[in-house]
């Protein structure tokens, strides 16, 4: 029933041939043999093709032809998500909603999972970011805040999960909130990221999940900050 569904999959005879293939990942054909074998023209191939590599399933170089990706959620969301901004900036926030649940869901799955490395390297990004803070001049740690989340959920074995988390980050960068620098809001980040930390190490995994709760409710506030 499994297979059935899947060959009536509302996608092109390109990507088609994709997810049949998996010897693609080394080589595909030259267009005008695949056209032939897919029954399509090469132009129509083409046009399948580009959409393809939009959404990250292939890599085509003039060199080395055209080769399956490994797949990923990423692109998929990166394109229309950013369409979605360009239309109107508040779907971020939807965006967001989303990941801020899909965190909750899966913290304790993903702390659980959590090697004493990727404790070391929770503690170091915190130290890191306490320094940035604390400096001549102040830095903002946006990097080490968006390593310190996604290191938490790193072990989560769902592509789809990974994609949406990945791709809020670069949708926090598109919309400008990598660069707010009102150092009360950002002390205040830091001091729930210390709590979720220190609750991961010492395997107080329901107090890192409050704080966790409680730290992302702060986007609403910075997002909807007055205009300056």
């Amino acid at each position: 029933m499994l297979r059935e569904r899947n060959s009536q999959a509302n996608i092109s005879e390109f990507m088609r041939y994709l997810a049949a293939h998996p010897e693609a990942e080394t080589g595909l054909p030259a267009l005008t043999e695949l056209s032939l074998e897919l029954g399509i023209s090469v132009a129509t191939l083409r046009e399948q093709l580009e959409v393809a590599r939009a959404l990250g399933l292939v890599d085509v170089r003039p060199r080395t032809g055209i080769r399956r990706l490994p797949y990923t959620f990423l692109p998929t969301i990166r394109k229309s998500l950013g369409y979605a901004m360009n239309l109107d900036d508040s779907h971020f926030m939807a965006f967001s909603d989303l990941r801020r649940h899909l965190e909750a869901a899966y913290w304790h799955e993903a702390v659980h999972q959590l090697t004493e490395q990727d404790q070391q390297t929770l503690q170091n990004l915190i130290a890191r970011a306490t320094n940035k803070l604390h400096g001549a001049p102040i830095q903002i740690p946006h990097e080490e805040h968006k390593q310190l989340h996604l290191t938490i959920f790193r072990h989560i074995d769902n592509l789809f999960v990974s994609g949406v988390l990945e791709a809020y980050w670069e949708a926090y960068e598109a919309i400008g909130l990598n660069v707010y620098n009102d150092i009360n809001y950002l002390q205040e980040v830091w001091q729930y990221h210390r709590q979720m930390v220190d609750a991961i190490v010492n395997k107080n995994y329901d107090e890192g999940y409050t704080a966790l709760v409680k730290h992302t409710d702060l986007i609403y506030h910075l997002y909807n900050r007055p205009a300056k």
